[in-house]
Parts: structure tokens; sequence; C-alpha cells
């Protein structure tokens, strides 16, 4: 069952009218939740349940109503605004803004009212983050060890650590691909990273405790640390990787980051980063909770050693997924857990179950044993290095020096630094067009205002001619271009 955040607040009008909202927040779906909350708000203005000339909370009412980040309300707010469905009026609020009755659905049995406005473009082309490409998935090996793993199950409760043959094979490719030396028992199975960090905040007792992250960062790692009571500590990011002084600085008993490519910047922390991040956990006996979610897929220069395989004294909690080199759908993620908090783990967690399904993880152990994985990795590393070079190529060919390519050498997606135009007056633009893409600055625990000067760019589920439709799409929206549509 998906968790729901269910949230009931009295909204005032100009006559002191009230009406109670209820938005359903599902932090399970890949929607983020403040696209949810703009689709929420929306859809009660087009069907009148909030009015023209209503008040709306304030994005600090909000926030603590919904207990989500300040960003999250933000982001929705801002996009209901450019839509024109929110009008923000300086030293009184934001309040509910007329709108065409076009916009509504009609009542059954009545004619249907002819729309005097254009229609929303069709969506030709979607940078969104977090796709994969599914095509070149090696769909009939998979279903063929989906039947093997039925066909050996005993349909019991699996091991609560998580099946002994997956994590002996994550033990190996660890090893062999991340230079990670751990043992079968250090390895923990979860469903996701957001899993892993509640996990993580219960087993290390974070509640009420300074932890930090990398500002910008994870939101979905930052909204678990705010649900679990964790005071967040927003480390500023430098060209090499977070800020190491400003960290030392700082309480924090724990840090969450992304070393071998930074979220979402794409930045890589320098070895010598590295080895202070180290000092500061030994000397202080912190913890270092290494990120590792798309390590895999490297294009420029040698692969990272992670942070993990320079630890001799246990200080690093290794997170893995399989969302982006195998399925997002399997809900697959893994901890690998520093001896010394095994016995704490089995202790503290005795009445938890496994939480993910014991058939999909003997599936994913056959799989790896059967040396398909293997090879879908590396069918997979080329297959994005081509559409990689080809978002690049296409970027520089369109839209030259209007904007700028950030964290270009690995991961699913860049980010491009804007010129002359904002991200949401670009996005705004784009959908007309039928391009969608998005911004960042969700990422953002405090939003600054470059950091609405950014979009982001997803190209893991496209085809290399559709990323160069999109680009050439979107360079069309810049002040000044004027490139023909393809």
């Amino acid at each position: 069952m998906r968790k729901v955040t269910e949230f009931k607040s009295l909204i005032g009008t100009d006559g002191g009218l009230t009406l109670e909202l209820t938005p359903f927040l599902q932090k399970e779906l890949p929607e983020p939740l403040y696209m949810q909350l703009y689709h929420w708000i929306k859809k009660e203005i087009e069907e009148s349940r909030l009015l023209p000339g209503m008040k709306m909370p304030s994005i600090r009412q909000l926030t603590l109503h919904l207990k989500v980040s300040r960003n999250t309300v933000e982001a929705a707010y801002q996009q209901l605004q450019s839509e024109g469905y929110l009008e923000s009026v300086p030293k009184s609020g934001i309040w509910v803004c007329e709108i065409e009755k076009p916009f509504l659905h009609p009542i059954a049995g009545e004619h249907p009212i002819r729309l005097e406005c254009k229609p929303p473009s069709e969506v030709i082309v979607d940078f969104e983050y977090g796709n994969v490409d599914i095509e070149k998935f090696p769909l009939k090996q998979w279903k063929k060890c989906l039947t093997d793993a039925v066909d050996q199950e005993s349909y019991q409760y699996s091991e609560r650590m998580g099946d002994l043959a997956l994590r002996q094979e994550i033990s190996n490719y660890l090893l062999q691909s991340r230079g990670v030396r751990s043992t079968s028992e250090q390895i923990l199975t979860t469903a996701g990273t957001q899993a892993s960090m509640t996990l993580i905040c219960q087993l290390l007792a974070l509640r009420g405790k300074t932890v930090a992250m990398e500002e910008p960062g994870y939101n979905g790692v930052r909204a678990v640390l705010e649900d679990q009571g964790c005071h967040i500590e927003p480390v500023p990011l430098e060209k090499d990787g977070l800020s190491v002084e400003y960290l030392r600085k700082s309480r924090a008993k724990a840090v969450y980051l992304t070393p071998s490519h930074q979220f979402p910047f794409g930045m890589v922390l320098s070895i010598s980063k590295r080895m202070r991040m180290l000092k500061w956990a030994y000397q202080t006996g912190g913890y270092i909770i290494e990120d590792d979610y798309d390590g895999e897929f490297r294009y420029l220069g040698q692969p990272i050693p992670s942070l993990k395989s320079l630890d001799e004294e246990e200080r690093v909690i290794y997170l893995g997924t399989f969302s982006k080199s195998f399925l997002p759908s399997a809900r697959l993620s893994y901890i690998v857990l520093p001896p010394s908090l095994i016995v704490q783990y089995s202790r503290k967690f005795a009445a938890y179950n496994q939480s993910v399904s014991p058939i999909i993880q003997r599936a994913i152990a056959l799989f790896i044993q059967s040396g398909e994985f293997e090879r879908h990795i590396r069918r997979m590393r080329k297959m994005y290095q081509r559409k990689h070079q080809a978002l690049i190529r296409s970027i520089e060919q369109y839209m030259g020096t209007q904007v700028k390519i950030v964290g270009e050498k690995s991961g699913l997606h860049i980010l491009l630094k804007l010129k002359g135009i904002t991200a949401l007056e670009l996005i705004e633009r784009g959908q007309k067009k039928g391009v969608k893409v998005y911004s960042p600055a969700m990422f953002w625990l405090q939003p600054t205002p470059e950091s609405h000067s950014y979009i982001m760019l997803g190209f893991g589920g496209l085809s290399i001619e559709e990323i160069d439709k999109g680009v050439r799409l979107l360079a069309s929206c810049l002040p000044g271009m004027e490139i023909g549509e393809a």
C-alpha cells in the first residue's frame, strides 16, 4: 500500500467563508510531490472548488501543514502562477485568479462549451529525469529468470536481510565494479533508496540530530530526513564537491552525499576531499552515507572509486540501487552496513520482515548469475554514452553560447545554465511547442535566485532522434533564437 499523506486546512476568503481542502500526496509515486500538489490545486480551481478571489495559505503555512519542504510548496505555487491560476500580490498574499469557462468540464447532459483558447500542445519529447531505456532491456531473459524463481521459491517470508544468493551476487559485483569489499552478511536489501534512508535514520537514532547533505541535493532523501525528525544542515558545493570545511564546522552526526556523481550538478568529489571526509568521520565518530545511485554510467575518464572502498575504519554506509542499472519497477536497493552496525541492526529490527518480494530478489540473483546482468550493463553503458554524446552535440549545435552545460561526464541527466531567461519561462514556452523540461529548483533546501536559472534534461528513456528533436524545439524557445522546427 502506498504511503499517503492527508492534509486538511481551512482557507479563508475575503468574506470569511472557509473551505476544507484535502490534498493527497503519495510519497511513493515517481511523480515529485510538488507536481502532485500542483495538479491537485489546478484541478480544484478548474472544477470550481477553489473560487476566484479566494486567498491561498502562505507557503509557510502549507509547508507546516503538509510536512513537506518549503521548496515543494514554492515550486507548485510558482508553476500555478506562471500558468495564471494563482496570483501573488505583494503584502497581501497568494490569490486564486479568475479563469475562463472553457477550462471547465461540461456537466453531463449539457452541450460542451467550445474552447476559445488553444488546447495544450501534444507532448512530443519529454526530458523527464529517472526514465531508462526499456526497449533495449533483455525482457525474454528476465521473464525466464522470473519463471525459474517462481519454481525455486518456497513461497514463505524471505530472510530478514534479503535473499542470500542475491546478497552474495551483490557482494561480488561491488568488489569487481566499485572496489567495495563486503560480505553477504553486511548487505541488506530494501524497497528503494528512501526505504534505505528511513532504516538508517532509525538505526543510527538520528531523530533530533543534525544530518548534513549537499545543497542542492536529492529531495527524496531530504523528505525522509525531515519525516524522521532530523535537523538538516545544507552544505554548499564547490567545484570538486561539498565543502568539507563547512561540514567540519557543523555538528552533524552523519552526512548524506553522492560523491561519484553529485546530484544534480554532476561533479565528482575529489580524492583529497574523500580522504578529508573520512578523517572527519574518524575524528568525530560520524557516519558517511554514500549514495552511489548511478555509478555504472561514466562517459569521460576512468571509473571513480567509491568512497566506501577507501574506508579503513568502517564509517561509511554504502547505498546502491537497481533502479538505473536494471528496472525502476523492481523496487530493489541495498545497503552495505559496517560490521559494527550488523549486530545493532539484528537487535533493533528483529521483528521486521523483509520488504522486497523474495521472488523478485531470487529472479535478479539468477539474472546476475547467468551473466546477463553484466552484459546488460555493458550494452546500456554504450547506449547511454551514444545518447549522451547526441545530447551534447545537439545542444552545442542548436543552442550555442545561449546555455552552459553542467555535469556532462556521467549519469542519465545534465543541467543547462540559462542566460536571459528563467527556468519557468523556458518550461512554459517549451510546453507550448511540445517539449517538456524540468526545473531542478526543488533540490535546494534554501532556494536562491540562481536555483531558478537551471533546467534539467533527462535522456535515459529517449531515442537519439527524440533527443535531437527535443533540443531543436527547446532552442527555438530561447531569446533571439530563430530555428526552424524539424
